[in-house]
């Protein structure tokens, strides 16, 4: 069974700057990584993806200010934000596909507010 535990999330002010992080257990292979984000009221929507290559695109909303990275030994994928803003706030997870499956963590709150 493989389990993706997040971790990172939290209060920030506006401009601030977090990092989250998701490593997934077991000994697979794991082609691509994702971050998705949901705010209240709204659909969940992609923000950025890395495949094992290291391959990578993000939403339009977060160029510049997100970096997505991946460490394929640890099969650990981070989210770097920075600039963050009101906009931002949303229960972030990641997923993670793997031969043709897919594997979702429980999600980390992250809140931009003064």
């Amino acid at each position: 069974q493989v389990q993706l535990v997040e971790s990172g999330g939290g209060l920030v002010q506006p401009g601030g700057s977090l990092r989250l992080s998701c490593a997934a257990s077991g000994s697979i292979v794991i082609n691509y990584m994702m971050w998705y984000r949901q705010a209240p009221g709204k659909q969940r929507e992609l923000v950025a993806d890395i495949s094992r290559g290291g391959n990578i695109d993000y939403v339009d909303s977060v160029k510049g200010r997100f970096t997505i990275s991946r460490d394929n030994a640890k099969n650990t994928v981070y989210l770097q934000m920075n600039s963050l803003k009101p906009e931002d706030t949303a229960v972030y997870y990641c997923n993670a596909l793997s031969l043709g499956r897919s594997y979702w963590g429980q999600g980390t709150q992250v809140t931009v507010s003064s």
